[in-house]
């Protein structure tokens, strides 16, 4: 009996304790501590203190998608639903919530677009002057002509704070994000946080607009609103991509000879690995390249061997991206509510070849095949286009840090809207019903 009661509060104790319970995908770089940014930890309802390794209950946590106390930025956060059954909420339930005011907010602008100087100024007029906010702005931005030139608009140009892509880390100084452009404004924003991303408020300025789903006419009700906390969010999940690389050297041959007096058949040598991690919001694509080969690559499911993808390439995609190439492609369009990992081949040379979803915890490899004739490429929404070679990998599973993208309405009428206006969805003329006969 004292044996059990001391079994008994050592578990208590082991639940309560900090490194009792990670986040859902949170097992390997990405630490839980980043997650919570301080708040206090809590644990789920489908998450079972885990008994043994953390890796070995992955897939039981990891399906029920986003940790619903994961944070946004450095001050907000997914309104808490005591009605929550495991990680799954009803999307009519996510609201955005501030644990404190905002302050700093980043201003995303599309580059080389003249239509969009007007609505920029009169934005960052009413965020400084009117609301008394700290707003950040890429400083290729500002070398505009149209605004470095414009002497009214110089007084709000000095209060900016500037920032350059890939030199300046600006994660922990914005409380949320206004995009003005279309979906690559979205997907922009997206790659400048590789962790924690606040909440995106995307206005439809662009030539598409699927992600975007407020007009510019009302900003100033539509920006108070989400400054006081009242709106709705749509978690849109991310993909973790890790790309491990054999780097090669080249070596110093002469008369095809070696220092050492062997005779060279491979200019490269391997001297290690090259490791680089991203967070795509839309898809990781692999395909063929400049060449006329066919791509031959292998796609493994949690290590196990499921296909060999001979064609122009493939796609996975977040349910996000479903929409995109994913769909241009054939597959599938899914709500970016449900916890899912898309496959889409594309142009296979097989009939019985079809796009398939996979649970969002699940971690999918993909290699170039032993016998394949020529390299792939990869892109991840579309940047960082880069050669793999055999012996790379490309490691793919949802990352715990989604997307929180602010709604017009709420997530389900947005995105059904979303499809009917921009990509016309069973749009067409109704059938004629009979004449009634007298």
């Amino acid at each position: 009996m004292e044996m059990n009661r001391e079994k008994l509060c050592t578990s208590k104790a082991d639940v309560s304790s900090d490194s009792a319970y990670h986040c859902s995908t949170c097992h390997d770089e990405e630490e839980w501590s980043n997650t919570s940014r301080g708040r206090a930890k809590s644990r789920s309802l489908s998450a079972s203190p885990a008994l043994g390794s953390t890796k070995e209950f992955r897939r039981t946590r990891s399906l029920h998608g986003p940790c619903p106390v994961t944070t946004f930025g450095p001050k907000a956060c997914m309104l808490q639903n005591p009605k929550t059954i495991m990680h799954i909420q009803d999307p009519a339930s996510q609201r955005l919530t501030w644990n404190k005011p905002p302050k700093s907010v980043l201003v995303i602008k599309k580059i080389r677009d003249a239509s969009l100087l007007q609505p920029f100024k009169e934005l960052c007029v009413y965020l400084t002057e009117e609301n008394n906010m700290i707003v950040y702005v890429e400083k290729k931005v500002l070398e505009d002509p149209a605004i470095a030139n414009d002497d009214n608009f110089g007084p709000v140009k000095k209060k900016f704070c500037t920032f350059r892509e890939d030199y300046d880390d600006i994660s922990n100084q914005i409380d949320f994000i206004i995009c003005l452009g279309g979906d690559g404004t979205l997907l922009y924003a997206s790659s400048l946080f590789q962790g924690s991303v606040p909440p995106v408020m995307a206005f439809h300025l662009g030539s598409l607009g699927f992600l975007t789903p407020f007009n510019f006419e009302n900003f100033q009700s539509q920006v108070t609103q989400v400054i006081e906390g009242n709106a709705a969010l749509v978690l849109r999940s991310r993909l973790k991509v890790k790309v491990v690389k054999e780097y090669r050297e080249k070596m110093t041959v002469q008369n095809g000879i070696e220092e050492n007096g062997v005779v060279s058949t491979n200019l490269e040598k391997e001297v290690g690995k090259q490791i680089m991690q991203y967070q795509v919001l839309n898809e990781v694509v692999v395909d063929r390249g400049p060449s006329s080969y066919l791509s031959n690559v292998d796609v493994f499911l949690d290590g196990h061997l499921i296909t060999t993808v001979q064609g122009d390439g493939v796609i996975v995609s977040t349910p996000t991206g479903s929409t995109a190439y994913a769909a241009a492609a054939g597959a599938s369009m899914i709500h970016p509510n449900v916890p899912a990992i898309m496959i889409t081949p594309i142009c296979p040379h097989s009939l019985s070849f079809r796009p398939i979803v996979v649970p969002a915890g699940v971690e999918l490899k993909i290699m170039l095949s032993p016998d394949a004739r020529n390299t792939a490429w990869v892109s991840f929404d579309g940047r960082k286009r880069q050669e793999i070679c055999h012996g790379d990998s490309i490691s793919i599973t949802t990352s715990c840090y989604p997307l929180p993208s602010i709604c017009f309405r709420d997530p389900v009428s947005d995105w059904f809207e979303s499809l009917a206006e921009c990509l016309h969805w069973n749009v067409r003329k109704k059938q004629n019903n009979f004449a009634v006969e007298e």
